[in-house]
């Protein structure tokens, strides 16, 4: 049986399996060339793999959600594709290790969402928080699933301050997921690290984290900045693959400011520096 995300005791470490070959960190499973078939069994290696390293949730992706602004424009996918993409492998995960970890689909798609939970997902994780399209919100309050809603907007730009505008488009997106349906305890919230913000935006909100556990009603709280662009910016120009220290430095800053989950790229690695940051932290 799958793990119960109970809160508080532990962080959980969310392992992220990318089924695109345009992924901005180039760890994309559907490389060029491959078919199908062949995209499913990577992400299942890859699976066992982080699940075996210490990963107890794994969150599938067919669809970049990397920032137009930052990385330029890319083709959108069809509804069709990313289901075709994603749903035999979440489908594979659970049959294989949904007794070890809780499988998450990353997509902004009512569709997929509602797909990826009838083949056992238990996390649906919204990089536009229901904005784009509701049904995701929808689909998890039917099946009593989490969602994660990520503040995102298109543009850097924050007139009124990044810590204000975010708690305050959090704030509102929790209302939406509860009149939907989500019960409140299916909330997790993500600030939406290195989307539709700078590299001093990025900073504040890691700086004021536990201010904004706060300000949302102390939700849980989900962190993704492994591999992320401002972490390249603040080490000389490092590239995706060489992320890795810093990756771990806002890991730890963030558990110890209150992250309940930490969202990676690096699971073996990450694993580590959870299992150190929680014995300091959660004592």
């Amino acid at each position: 049986m799958a793990p119960d995300l109970a809160w508080g005791e532990r962080t959980w470490l969310m392992g992220i399996l990318n089924l695109t070959d345009d992924s901005f960190s180039g760890d994309g499973l559907a490389a060029v060339g491959r078919t199908a078939e062949q995209v499913i069994e990577a992400a299942l290696a890859q699976g066992r793999a982080f699940v075996a390293a210490g990963a107890e949730i794994l969150d599938v992706g067919a669809e970049s959600s990397r920032p137009r602004n930052a990385y330029g424009e890319h083709p959108p996918v069809s509804t069709a594709d990313e289901a075709a993409l994603a749903i035999p492998v979440v489908r594979g995960l659970v049959a294989e290790l949904g007794d070890r970890a809780i499988v998450s689909i990353d997509t902004s798609k009512g569709e997929v969402a509602r797909a990826a939970i009838g083949a056992g997902a238990q996390i649906v994780n919204d990089v536009w928080a229901g904005r784009r399209d509701p049904d995701t919100a929808a689909a998890a309050a039917e099946a009593g699933s989490h969602l994660v809603v990520m503040h995102n907007q298109e543009g850097n730009d924050y007139p009124n301050g990044v810590f204000d505008t975010v708690v305050a488009w959090l704030s509102e997106a929790i209302a939406a997921a509860q009149a939907a349906g989500v019960a409140g305890d299916r909330i997790i919230v993500d600030p939406g690290i290195g989307f539709g913000k700078g590299t001093e935006s990025n900073l504040e909100l890691l700086h004021r984290l536990r201010e904004l556990k706060s300000a949302l009603g102390e939700r849980p709280l989900l962190i993704g900045t492994s591999r992320k662009r401002f972490l390249g910016e603040l080490t000389g120009g490092a590239p995706p693959d060489d992320r890795l220290e810093g990756t771990a430095a806002s890991a730890a800053l963030a558990i110890a400011a209150g992250a309940d989950i930490v969202r990676v790229h690096d699971v073996a690695a990450m694993a580590r520096v959870r299992d150190v940051a929680d014995a300091i932290m959660r004592r």
